[in-house]
This record gives structure tokens, sequence and C-alpha cells, in this order.
């Protein structure tokens, strides 16, 4: 893909839309090889933009979901502990009688065979991938730390082993909804894009590029109430994904056109929250009424 419009209109073939900002930094991402950090509310894309990125090339997705506490040994490798401790019984009886050398043994407990590859290890040997490090800012400065070492190096030390490095660097995307500050060194690193909700007709487009089956008023209806409800600063504003439940949902029950009164038997598609369904319920209230 030569150009910031081709990367758009590869990406609209996979049914997800981007705007020209981010079609640019995508390239960009692409061309520097460089790490993509997409920051934005949930639901508005984020993760799918890796899905479609994986999809567009060919290549596996790999995908490390972030959480707190979450460590290195995680994110990179482990060791199958039952299967060597097998594998150890095996040779106790040849080491006693003395065919085979303590030192050969312990050896060979830490081959290839028993090593457990976690996501960025599974990147960095199966590239060319699409490494997807999701929600990063659910994880600590530590954890922040290891990504930034191998980000820069495209390299994982096996002390047993030795040095894995990416012979084509992986494409990268880290996504955060912001519930902290990331640090700068780990931000400098990377290409930085904030995705927000998209506007009425890109939302429209979305809805009936991977919705087709829903009519095209009820698509446009649906998606304008959503975009009122992200006005009513509600716990969790709806995404484009519970835009896209919506409207599957009354698409199921029939609907051609929004009737109030299905959406407000529907909510459960669009909003998760106890006290956000009794704010959406009094909008739908006060539009009924008029």
């Amino acid at each position: 893909m030569d150009s910031p419009s081709a990367v758009s209109q590869a990406l609209g073939q996979t049914g997800y839309l981007t705007d020209p900002a981010l079609a640019t930094v995508v390239f960009l991402a692409e061309r520097m090889q460089r790490p993509l950090l997409l920051e934005g509310e949930p639901g508005t894309g984020k993760t799918a933009l890796a899905e479609a990125l994986a999809q567009l090339r060919g290549v596996p997705l790999i995908r490390l979901q972030c959480y707190e506490g979450i460590d290195a040994s995680q994110a990179l490798y482990d060791w199958d502990f039952p299967r060597q401790i097998l594998h150890l019984r095996t040779l106790e009886a040849a080491t006693r009688d003395g065919s085979l050398d303590p030192v050969d043994a312990e050896k060979s407990l830490f081959d290839e065979r028993f090593l457990l590859a976690r996501p960025v290890l599974r990147a960095l040997r199966e590239s060319p991938s699409v490494l997807l490090i999701d929600e990063v800012d659910r994880a600590d400065d530590e954890f922040e730390a290891f990504l930034l070492e191998v980000l820069s190096s495209w390299a994982v030390s096996i002390p047993e082993l030795g040095t894995v490095v990416a012979t084509t660097p992986p494409t990268v995307v880290l996504t955060s909804n912001r519930t902290r500050e990331l640090h700068d060194a780990l931000k400098r690193r990377c290409l930085y894009h904030w995705i927000d909700h998209p506007g009425l007709d890109r939302e429209v487009a979305i809805v009936r590029s991977r919705a087709p089956e829903v009519p095209d008023a009820l698509a446009r209806q649906v998606v304008a109430l959503v975009q009122t409800l992200r006005t009513e600063h509600l716990l969790k504003p709806p995404g484009v994904a519970e835009t896209l439940d919506w409207a599957r949902a009354l698409e199921q029950l029939g609907a051609t056109e929004l009737d109030l009164e299905q959406a407000a038997a529907t909510l459960g598609a669009v909003v998760k929250y106890r006290e956000d369904t009794d704010r959406v319920r009094h909008v739908l209230d006060r539009m009924l009424a008029r």
C-alpha cells in the first residue's frame, strides 16, 4: 500500500472504515516500522483495527491482553514444568547407572520442546504477524519498561536457549482506554493516534458495512439515537460495537424503522449499567412524549 488513501480503501474492504487521519498514521507506522499506540474511549474500534490489519495482510493476529499484575514471563515465555518433571523421572534410571551425565540431563530439561511461547515471543518468532497489546494502561510501570525494551530491539533473550530476533519486525498495535497516563518513553517509541467516536455519516456507513441486513432507515435512526445518548453523561457511553448490537437486535425483532418502545425493550444491547438504563429510559420517555 503506497499511500494513506490506499490503506483506507484496503481496510474498507475488510469492513473497517477509517478517517484520513487514522489511515495516515497506519500508513506511516507500516513504512517507518513503528508501533502504533491507539487511545480512546472503549468501543471506538481500537482492537478492531488490529484485527482488520491482520485480516488484510493475511498474517496471524497475536493478542496480549494486559491486566493488573501482568509480568514479563506472562508476555514472553514459560517452561512446561509438568512435562519437565515427567522427562526428569524418565531420565532418573539412566542417570543412576551412570549412562547419562547429570549435566546433560539438566540441559535436556530446557530443550525447545518444553518452551511455552507467550504472545510477545510468538510474535517475534512467527513474524510477519500483527501483535495486539490490548489495554496496556492496565499494566504497571515495570511492564511498560519491559515492553519498551522489546519494541526497541525486536529481540528477546532466553538464557537457556539464546536470543530470539525477529527477522521482520511484527506490526504492533497498542491500545489504551486511558485509565492512567502511559510513560513518555513508551509514547515516544510509538506513533500515536486518538480514536474518537465516529461522526453520524461514518457510523452509519460502518453499520451498513458490518450489518448489511439492517434496513437503511433503521441504521440511520439507531445511529442518530446512539449519538444523542453519548451526550447524556452515561457511565459508559455506547461505542460502535453497541450501535451494531442494537441495530441487529431491532432487526431481529422485525423492525424496519426505529420504534421507541422496541428500543426501550432492547436496552441491554446498548447500555451495561443500571444507572445508564434509567437515564436512557428518561431520554426515550421524552422522545415519546414529543
